[in-house]
């Protein structure tokens, strides 16, 4: 099943949501789709007008796949130029996601800074691709595209601070303009930056995430290869702080993202 076949079922009928095994993270469902459909859900009940600002996510508990997920939204709080929205994930009565929204207008104000230039990295056709590898490699990475560019591989021992290199959607994937619903799932994709410094595998996965929108969203289409790059800021006893960014391919910021990851290794 495709990510826009889903993001269709999520807007046809939020209360019911069937996500298939091929979008499986181990025992759990990529977290990146789940943060993606309950923003669908939320971005239904919010104008047009005010745009993603920010969104808070926790990921309470595993998402089994081929079990129905109810997506529930409550609007917190509707100001002048705000809209405050929650959003939580339901699977057999349980809440599996927690996601706290922030939507905001534009407003008038003479503070513009430019943000900081994106790293220049090598060619995505230089750089190796992260395939898929069935019952190796996470099941939804069959749709999703990763050339490493910056920092080692995972479990090779030989990681540093950084990590990140080249995302995109693949497979049989709808050419179409990308908007925050795909950027959540391209920036979630790549593994916690804290893997390539273990030397043999182990699990990891996220606890808490941040992910924060430049508004107006650049103009770029699914099929395009947008540049990722993350960094460790800390790490220890299991769970790390990592700060990361998502450019188009010309440089252009797209998001600010940070997490806390796990590790058990």
């Amino acid at each position: 099943m495709q990510f826009s076949e889903l993001v269709a079922a999520v807007r046809h009928n939020p209360s019911s949501v069937t996500i298939p095994a091929d979008w499986g993270q181990g025992r759990a469902t990529f977290g990146g789709l789940m943060a993606a459909l309950q923003y669908e859900a939320m971005r239904a009940q919010v104008p047009a007008q005010r745009a993603l600002r920010s969104l808070s996510v926790s990921f309470v508990g595993p998402v089994a796949p081929d079990v129905p997920v109810s997506f529930e939204v409550e609007v917190l709080r509707e100001g002048k130029a705000v809209t405050q929205v929650l959003g939580r994930a339901l699977q057999q009565g349980q809440v599996v996601t927690l996601v706290q929204g922030s939507f905001g207008a534009p407003r008038e104000s003479s503070v513009k800074v430019q943000s900081l230039p994106a790293l220049d990295m090598k060619p995505v056709d230089s750089c190796p691709l992260l395939p898929y590898i069935k019952g190796i490699t996470p099941e939804f990475m069959r749709h999703l595209s990763m050339g490493w560019a910056v920092g080692a591989l995972p479990f090779t021992g030989k990681g540093g601070r950084e990590m990140g290199g080249w995302v995109r959607f693949a497979g049989e994937v709808k050419d179409e303009p990308l908007t925050e619903t795909h950027v959540l799932a391209l920036v979630d994709a790549w593994p916690p930056a804290l893997l390539p410094l273990l030397d043999k595998p182990a699990a990891g996965s996220t606890l808490t995430w941040t992910i924060e929108f430049v508004q107006p969203q650049v103009h770029i289409s699914t099929l395009e290869w947008c540049k990722y790059l993350a960094v460790i800021e800390h790490a220890q006893d299991g769970y790390g702080h990592v700060a990361a960014n998502l450019w188009s391919p010309a440089g252009e910021l797209i998001a600010i993202s940070r997490q806390t990851v796990t590790v058990f290794g």
